[in-house]
């Protein structure tokens, strides 16, 4: 024991423990850099878009580093329940040593005057037989309370202890508790994730459709450009005005700046696509998906919604009611309420109301979240409690104490064995140890847990108010979602057709025109008209592709269809 323990072990144990300290502030100096970005033109599609945000973007890793803590958060917990080892040492110079009042005539006593001895007791003496004298005392001093220092002016001690938790309600708690703080973390990185994904589906549809409107404003320009050739000609020839020249020529000035225009709102929204992704402003990329593939089927969406078609105006199969729409049963006896059930069966597309309520609970990691939270409100309720249960630790201790008028000698470290020059013990450091149990009872805490309950059961039922709603705003969601992505079918529907229309009136004016039988302000106006249907076309594209990408996240499908 004395060579495990020796002051010089502990006093260097103690000492070292600064060094890690300054290992770690170097190493977390040499940290890794950020990865560079990718080089030469990066192909993106809609997955990989997404692929890319998941892996790279800024308030992901963040929320990814909020799951590392509390992974080290349960490690911290389950550390209170192993060995807790400590070293210590300290050097103290008692330059002026602390001093006592100490009153010395009351060890004294009175002072010894002498002997008074008789002639009785001198014959006795001499008569062999024993005498025995009277001693004779003055009267005690009184030289009251007299200051004292006591130890010598440099003291050291250096010692380690140990403490073992055996038994602590809460840490049991806490264990489970450790559990269930780091599956909180995991969902809210899920959430954080489909959050992400809502945000680069949006931006990347965006660009889609700005890509595709530029495209053809583009071929709007060309075939403009064809019939001012061709009324340039036509006025060359005497057989049109300069007034239909201008008209064009105004016209198609216009056309290029809404082309100019298109183009800087589709770099725009580029640039937006990768902010989204996390991806450096500088980096090229060229987006793979097309407009027509990233179209959703609009008959087998409605066949999924269970709504009518457009066109024809009845159900999935132009035989139903208009969503909203009640429809007759024989022998109705309450018509309202029919109606409100009719309304529940188009909202959730022929299914239960319960079922589709149930479905998309279990979706939603905002519900898992919340139950998360509910289980953890439930342990901190018994963490709660358990603080009135004992506490037992089993205690250690082993050290030496040293004193010694110069430094020197202090560190000279002499033990029991150490003698001086004249042979002479001269003992400086003393050794010292120490088992034991420490019991800790709460007894009376003056209500303080009691109110600390009465919180974890308050934040109890607040959290199952958030359930109620939760289950309000999903299902809100819900509907308004398939409203929202019905609605914009049914304008997607109308405007294909508007855009049809005026594509055919532009074609057939243009050919009277050719023929000389139509003006030029008729084909101005077709061709107005016609840009028009257009822009309204490709709105109506992003408005539903926005709608279903709002549908999939109100259902918690929108993860599991990017990935398709």
């Amino acid at each position: 024991m004395k060579k495990l323990f020796s002051p010089k072990l502990l006093l260097l144990a103690a000492l070292a423990g600064v060094a890690p300290t300054a290992l770690r502030a170097q190493s977390a100096q040499g940290a890794l850099p950020a990865a560079p970005p990718a080089a030469g033109v990066m192909a993106l599609s809609l997955p990989q878009a997404v692929s890319y945000a998941v892996q790279n973007k800024s308030t992901l890793l963040a929320t990814r580093l909020a799951e590392q803590t509390a992974r080290a958060r349960v490690g911290e917990i389950k550390s209170a329940g192993l060995p807790q080892v400590n070293v210590g040492a300290n050097v103290a110079d008692n330059f002026k040593l602390q001093k006592s009042l100490v009153d010395f005539s009351r060890f004294g006593g009175a002072p010894l005057q002498g002997t008074k001895l008789t002639a009785q007791d001198i014959a006795a003496a001499q008569a062999g037989t024993a005498v025995t004298l009277s001693p004779a005392y003055g009267e005690a001093p009184q030289t009251g309370p007299t200051p004292l220092a006591f130890g010598l002016q440099y003291a050291g001690s250096t010692s380690a202890s140990v403490s073992q938790l055996l038994f602590d309600g809460s840490y049991l708690i806490g264990l489970k508790a450790a559990k269930v703080y780091e599956q909180l973390a995991q969902r809210q990185t899920q959430q954080a994730e489909i959050d992400v994904v809502e945000q680069v589906s949006k931006a990347y549809y965006s660009t889609l459709v700005a890509r595709s409107r530029l495209a053809l404003l583009g071929r709007n320009v060309q075939r403009l450009d064809t019939v001012l050739n061709q009324t340039r000609k036509i006025f060359k020839a005497g057989f049109a005005e300069k007034l239909d020249v201008d008209r064009l020529q105004v016209q198609r000035n216009n056309l290029v700046v809404e082309q100019q225009k298109a183009q800087r709102l589709t770099e725009l929204s580029l640039a937006l696509l990768k902010f989204q992704m996390g991806l450096p402003q500088q980096q090229p990329v060229v987006l793979t998906d097309s407009l027509g593939a990233a179209l959703v089927d609009a008959g087998a969406l409605r066949k999924r919604l269970g709504v009518a078609n457009f066109n024809t105006g009845g159900g999935v199969a132009g035989t139903s009611a208009l969503p909203g729409q009640p429809t007759a049963t024989p022998g109705q006896e309450n018509a309202a309420e029919q109606t409100r059930l009719d309304q529940q069966a188009a909202l959730s597309g022929g299914r239960a109301p319960q079922a589709v309520a149930a479905g998309n609970y279990n979706n939603r990691v905002e519900f898992s979240v919340l139950e998360t939270q509910q289980a953890l409100a439930g342990l901190d309720l018994r963490n709660r409690r358990a603080s009135a249960y004992p506490r037992l630790l089993l205690t250690g201790a082993y050290g030496f104490t040293g004193s010694d008028p110069r430094l020197g000698g202090l560190l000279e470290f002499r033990g029991p064995n150490s003698r001086s020059s004249r042979g002479f013990l001269n003992q400086n450091w003393f050794g010292f140890g120490n088992v034991g149990l420490t019991l800790q009872v709460p007894v009376f805490d003056g209500f303080r847990r009691k109110y600390q309950v009465q919180q974890g059961r308050l934040a109890q039922q607040t959290i199952e108010q958030g359930f109620n709603t939760l289950r309000q705003s999903i299902d809100l969601q819900d509907a308004q979602s398939r409203t929202t992505l019905v609605n914009a079918l049914d304008v997607l529907d109308n405007q294909k057709a508007n855009l049809d229309l005026a594509a055919d009136v532009a074609r057939v004016t243009r050919i009277k025109f050719n023929a000389g039988v139509g003006s030029n302000l008729e084909v101005i106006t077709a061709e107005t008209e016609l840009r028009a249907a257009q822009t309204n076309y490709y709105g109506a594209i992003y408005d539903v592709l926005v709608a279903k990408v709002d549908r999939d996240k109100a259902t918690g499908e929108l993860y599991n269809q990017v990935k398709k």
